[in-house]
């Protein structure tokens, strides 16, 4: 039976209470915050700054977030620095990147940094898993309990746990008897698992699966890549960065940072103010070439302003990107299932994965791949994976890259009650409701960021982070300056906030497709859109209109 983790809790180490006061049992604060990611490092640092006595609980061992539990072979970010990097100028003035896409190493170690710089460690509380939270309404304070017994209380409660919290496992039959070694991609052993001359089965071509499969390819016996729907990779052009060039390039940093908030994902760069059939056949191919130069997310975020709401416009980007991909593949069967000559959906409206070389792996004989849309995975068995043909793929290895119950799955698996002792899953069964992707109706106090119904998964995550972050802090000093008790949303703003999010995306191609921004990755979950497409100035500005 393999030792899979399927859940993030009591893993980490027993701290013993009173070894500083993040541990205690009975804490009384200002505020507690969820997770020791970007959001909840970058809220702790400034409520504190404020004079709020300010507590994180963390469920992992260390800061990081998505950046301490990702630690799969090839985990990467698929967003350039120096934008995938908090603005607070004495975090970037002494710190450099090693390349243009940092992996989960470094990014571990700019936390470490931040810590250096910041001094937040000694307010956190590691390994620390809540499992209830209740609003006292009499008393004005959240009840917050911890998987290990601890009873916190606050009259602000913020969720900054991400859009990622809660993974997806498949419900194959046999997954406990697999003799091998079977991980989910998001609880990777710290110390690694060996690919040298065994045989690798990947479930699942997101950005994880991606990844995997690149860096594996490379030193595995066999890697065997299990398809449900081809990733529509773009070059990622990777690059080594220099100290020289990054620290005289820092002057301009502020403004790199303003800039971010002026493009529609938080980007460098945005939509070109054109639309597709405003160019010849020879100058769309002019554009895209250089797009696809540029490499990262250009050829997507960077393209022409009708790709992602004009079917026509759309397949025109589709057929470049088939062009350029399927003469990297060799073998015509491989080629028709990585980057069919139709498309699996709208391009774009599924998250792209940055690329390295993906597709030339294909042409070495040890990689192979797997259409399990057509001949679905029925049951895992001691020896490999059986598919419904009958086929038994053998392997020694199985890396589960099948994802995450995003956006909403987090939240609803922590034990949130509103004021009625609804549970938040119970809440949300049918569908998702919040007011500006950052609070709900019945609870009190309590805020949210990067999750659903905000510009997440359409955005860079600093970016968004900032942006919502910023306002969750304004928001609680208007609170304070005018003698406000609590700010709770009506169940009207949440209504006309979900309505707002549904209007702007069914303008778009995104409702079109089956995808994780539509909830429609995981069984039973209701099928919506969960991320707002109006962009960062929109919702920026959205935001900042409701704190006259």
């Amino acid at each position: 039976m393999p030792n899979i983790r399927q859940d993030i809790g009591a893993y980490g180490e027993v701290h013993p209470r009173g070894s500083t006061d993040s541990y205690d049992d009975n804490l009384d604060i200002d505020v507690i915050v969820v997770g020791a990611g970007f959001g909840g490092v970058y809220l702790l640092h400034h409520l504190r700054k404020l004079g709020y006595k300010t507590k994180v609980f963390e469920a992992g061992s260390n800061l990081g977030g998505i950046w301490y539990w990702n630690t799969y072979p090839g985990a990467r970010v698929d967003t350039n620095v120096p934008l995938y990097e908090y603005s607070i100028p004495e975090v970037w003035k002494d710190w450099t990147w090693s390349e243009r896409y940092p992996g989960f190493k470094e990014l571990r170690a700019y936390f470490a940094h931040c810590e250096k710089v910041l001094d937040v460690k000694k307010d956190i509380a590691f390994d620390t898993r809540v499992t209830g939270a209740d609003f006292d309404q009499k008393a004005g304070k959240w009840v917050v309990k911890t998987e290990d017994g601890r009873t916190a209380r606050s009259k602000y409660f913020i969720l900054a746990t991400g859009f990622a919290a809660k993974r997806h496992f498949p419900d194959w039959p046999g997954l406990d008897s697999f003799e091998g070694v079977m991980h989910h991609s998001s609880f990777w052993p710290e110390d690694g698992v060996d690919f040298k001359d065994k045989r690798v089965a990947v479930v699942g071509t997101g950005s994880t699966g991606v990844q995997i499969a690149q860096e594996c390819g490379r030193v595995a016996k066999d890697l065997m890549v299990f398809q449900r729907t081809p990733n529509l990779a773009l070059p990622m052009r990777q690059k080594k960065l220099s100290h020289e060039e990054q620290n005289k390039n820092k002057e301009e940093y502020p403004e790199v940072y303003k800039h971010r908030l002026t493009t529609f994902a938080g980007f460098g760069y945005d939509f070109a103010d054109k639309n597709t059939f405003d160019d010849t056949p020879e100058e769309r191919e002019a554009f895209f070439e250089k797009l696809w130069e540029h490499g990262g997310f250009e050829f997507w975020l960077a393209t022409y302003k009708d790709m992602l709401f004009d079917m026509k416009a759309n397949r025109e980007a589709y057929n470049f990107w088939a062009k350029k991909q399927r003469k990297r593949i060799n073998d015509p069967v491989k080629r028709d299932i990585l980057a069919p000559l139709e498309p699996p959906h709208a391009f774009g409206t599924k998250r792209p994965s940055l690329e390295q070389d993906y597709y030339d792996l294909f042409n070495k004989d040890n990689m192979s791949v797997t259409d399990i849309k057509k001949n679905p995975i029925v049951g895992i068995e001691p020896k490999g994976i059986r598919l419904e043909d009958g086929t038994l793929y053998e392997c020694d290895i199985i890396a589960l890259a099948t994802g995450f119950d995003s956006l909403t799955g987090g939240m609803k698996n922590m034990g949130l009650r509103n004021i009625h002792g609804q549970p938040l899953s119970e809440t949300w069964k049918t569908g998702t409701f919040s007011y500006l992707g950052m609070t709900c109706n019945g609870y009190p106090n309590m805020f949210f960021l990067y999750g659903a119904q905000g510009p997440t998964a359409f955005s860079n995550g600093p970016t968004c982070v900032e942006v919502q972050a910023d306002w969750i802090v304004q928001a609680i000093e208007k609170q304070k300056q005018d003698g406000i008790k609590t700010i709770d949303p009506t169940k009207e703003a949440e209504e006309e906030w979900r309505q707002k999010v549904t209007e702007i995306s069914d303008k778009t191609l995104f409702p079109g497709t089956s995808s994780w921004y539509m909830g429609a990755n995981i069984p039973g979950k209701p099928r919506e859109q969960l991320n707002y497409a109006g962009g960062i100035p929109m919702y920026h500005k959205e935001c900042q209109d409701t704190l006259p």
